[in-house]
């Protein structure tokens, strides 16, 4: 892939999203840029690196499992793939730190902070993140499984990654786990709780909620009473939960900006070989029922020679 990325947004991976958007007063807040490596380029010389659009890494098919029956509190238990997960480019729980892992770590410790800032307000509120982009092939899923790895991490938390791309839900797959019942079904009323649905995982603090059966009324579903109260249960079952929440493309479907208006904060992730400028203020302006927008630049392509983040670790003795 051609570096088309301009000097002024060389060196130093911060604010290059805001910068290079020239999004000046706008609502945003800047973070990191992210670099989606191949699988291939973890064991090889860290440059360069051409960076590849994430794939989705066909899996076996799997029989959808039957709503729990009323009355069956027990939640589902499932392994991560974790070779799925390294053929996919992504974050390996366990595995070697590399110039992604820490790209991540700068993106969620911008992310905790904010919620940390805005909690006074409602806590339970800026405990979700919503992960959107404009278009479809931006990165977003990718972002929100690396995002949700990363954060899975920390200490004090737990995190609960959401299937919400009601129409082309993906994250189990890229995961390696069977699909379910999920968060359609419990809106819709065919499952009485939420909680019934989530399936933990072999990560430490990490679990899964499915996106469920789909439905050609998934944006009517999300803006019901119904679907603030199911969201609001997510946050308050855990007082150290931070729902990540993987939307539908803002430009490409009508559940984005309704499910802005249940989140905190809004990672907006804008592909820097792709997203053109109108585009990402259009998809600012669709979600602009909440009020902390952050900007993530993904498919970043890198100089040769710079500097990276990852490399440190694997320099003994300096």
């Amino acid at each position: 892939m051609n570096d088309h990325t301009p000097d002024r947004l060389r060196g130093s991976l911060l604010e290059r999203a805001a910068e290079q958007f020239a999004f000046g007063a706008a609502p945003t807040l800047r973070v990191p840029a992210v670099e989606e490596v191949a699988a291939s380029s973890v064991a090889r010389a860290p440059e360069p690196v051409p960076v590849v659009a994430p794939v989705a890494v066909p899996v076996p098919p799997t029989e959808r499992v039957a709503p729990l029956p009323a009355g069956v509190s027990a939640r589902r238990f499932a392994a991560v793939d974790r070779d799925l997960l390294a053929a996919g480019g992504m974050l390996v729980p366990g595995g070697p730190v590399t110039a992604l892992a820490e790209e991540f770590r700068l993106v969620k410790r911008q992310l905790l902070l904010t919620a940390r800032a805005v909690a006074g307000g409602d806590g339970r509120r800026a405990r979700m993140i919503l992960v959107c982009s404009a278009q479809a092939n931006d990165g977003k899923t990718f972002c929100a499984i690396n995002l949700a790895l990363s954060m899975a991490a920390e200490r004090d938390v737990e995190i609960l990654l959401v299937d919400a791309d009601f129409a082309k839900p993906d994250i189990l797959d890229r995961l390696g786990i069977p699909q379910g019942p999920g968060l359609l079904d419990a809106l819709a009323g065919a499952i009485d709780d939420v909680e019934r649905c989530i399936v933990d995982t072999d990560i430490p603090q990490l679990s899964v909620l499915p996106a469920g059966t789909k439905t050609h009324g998934d944006t009517e579903l999300i803006a019901s009473d119904r679907a603030r109260h199911v969201l609001e249960a997510l946050a308050a079952a855990d007082p150290r939960r931070i729902v990540i929440l993987d939307s539908p493309p803002a430009l490409a479907a009508s559940p984005a900006g309704v499910l802005a208006t249940h989140a905190g904060q809004v990672m907006l992730v804008v592909r820097a070989d792709k997203t053109s400028e109108s585009d990402l203020r259009e998809a600012v302006a669709m979600l602009d029922g909440c009020d902390h927008i952050q900007l993530v630049l993904n498919s970043v392509s890198f100089q040769p020679g710079g500097r990276r983040f990852g490399s440190y670790y694997g320099e003994a003795g300096k």
